[in-house]
């Protein structure tokens, strides 16, 4: 009944005085609405970054061929750290890369634990000509392992077959570039039509079995020109790159999609094993194995650590606030001082009015942090969205800021309630 007493007499008396409550709320509001923003931009932020790793394949493996570091005695030393160095001779041969015959003895060997392998080979730049048009083309042979971790949309026609795969025939998917170019822009007369292909002085007719929409992608070569007139991504078969070729075909990276529960961090210890053999002789190359897995982990935990410490920075807004609160009690313990004398005489306790001035110091503190939250998670929003990000409110960081903003109160409150419970109640009565 007391604890409730003091609420009321607290609320009472910031009532009393609006404006000054205010101000004196104003640090504490500023605080917490700059933490809780701040909390809730950086857990968008890490949110969006973990949900794009992880659609670019986090739990799947990536292999791919890189230089033998020399020897120990060539290796050089400084500041007593010791620096490997690679060997001149690094250029890639045709002994060196992984082949056909390794993947599908991978697969075989793995089938267990492998969904599907995505393969993709660049034949290069070429053209395709029609009525005197010319379309600029990157050209790709891919396995169907691609199109699992390479979304493109449709627009028309379907997605090579597997027949079409395994047979290897000479069908392309084209974007809708190339049919503004060659077809002016008739997806159904694009469909089924037969293209000649040049390409590194080779020669193809390759007929188009698809149509995808369009998108700049740095990540397979440089998007020139402007409009229609521009350099877009034809897909091949694999086995299609291969006659288009006149050669066989390697690879220096592939990508393994592993299937659902598989531990990829087992499978990276298992496909390092499996090459072993294949590399143990070459001088110059060895295959390395890893996920993406540890570096989501390691996005996830510096941008933590980033949004801990700004969030650390603006907390010293609520120090600050704390010292305002400090002030004004100390302004109202002076301003009541008959009162404290008052109630003293009349036998209330020293914790009675202690409990008192805490109480009325975590109400202020309690309200200004009411406020900073529902500012903070508007601004955070409002931020996120700027920005691009969905917005993820951090609720685990809404209820720290309060029970902290609380603490505050206790905290910077203690010193003016501590003051006016050990007042002389006679000295107090004559207080003018």
């Amino acid at each position: 009944m007391l604890l409730v007493e003091n609420i009321i007499l607290a609320i009472n008396s910031l009532l009393s005085n609006k404006m000054r409550a205010l101000l004196t709320m104003l640090g504490i509001i500023i605080g917490i609405g700059a933490v809780i923003a701040i909390i809730t931009v950086g857990d968008s932020l890490t949110l969006s970054v973990s949900e794009n790793m992880q659609s670019m394949g986090a739990n799947d493996v990536y292999v791919m061929i890189n230089p033998k570091k020399a020897e120990d005695e060539e290796s050089k030393v400084i500041e007593g750290a010791s620096y490997g160095t690679f060997d001149t001779i690094s250029n890639v041969t045709e002994n060196d890369y992984i082949t056909e015959e390794m993947i599908k003895e991978l697969c075989d060997q793995f089938s267990n634990d492998i969904y599907a392998v995505n393969l993709q080979y660049s034949i290069g730049n070429g053209q395709a000509e029609k009525s005197n048009n010319i379309s600029n083309l990157n050209i790709y042979g891919v396995s169907a392992g691609y199109f699992i971790t390479n979304k493109i949309d449709l627009l028309g026609g379907h997605m090579f077959s597997e027949e079409e795969f395994n047979s290897g025939k000479n069908v392309a998917l084209v974007s809708d570039k190339l049919v503004n170019k060659l077809f002016e822009g008739d997806i159904k007369k694009a469909i089924g039509s037969e293209i000649p292909v040049s390409a590194n002085g080779q020669l193809g007719n390759f007929t188009i079995v698809g149509v995808y929409e369009y998108q700049q992608n740095y990540m397979m070569g440089m998007t020139m020109g402007s409009g229609d007139d521009v350099t877009s991504n034809m897909y091949i078969p694999l086995k299609a790159s291969n006659t288009f070729k006149h050669g066989d075909i390697n690879f220096e990276y592939i990508q393994i999609i592993t299937k659902v529960g598989v531990d990829s961090d087992k499978l990276v210890t298992k496909v390092k094993n499996f090459f072993e053999p294949y590399y143990k002789t070459n001088r110059n190359f060895e295959i390395s194995a890893f996920t993406m897995g540890s570096m989501v982990s390691m996005m996830t935990d510096m941008l933590s650590t980033i949004t801990l410490a700004i969030s650390i920075v603006a907390g010293i807004a609520l120090v600050v606030g704390g010292i305002g609160v400090m002030n004004i009690m100390l302004v109202s313990v002076t301003e009541r001082t008959r009162e404290i004398g008052t109630r003293k005489a009349l036998g209330a306790k020293n914790s009675s009015i202690r409990t008192q001035f805490i109480v009325e110091a975590m109400i202020i503190c309690l309200i200004g942090g009411a406020i900073g939250v529902a500012l903070g998670i508007g601004g955070g929003i409002l931020a996120s969205n700027l920005l691009g990000y969905p917005a993820k409110p951090s609720i685990s960081g809404i209820i720290i800021s309060l029970l902290f903003s609380m603490t505050i109160g206790v905290f910077f409150g203690y010193y003016p309630a501590n003051k006016a419970a050990k007042m002389n109640p006679i000295d107090a009565l004559r207080y003018e």
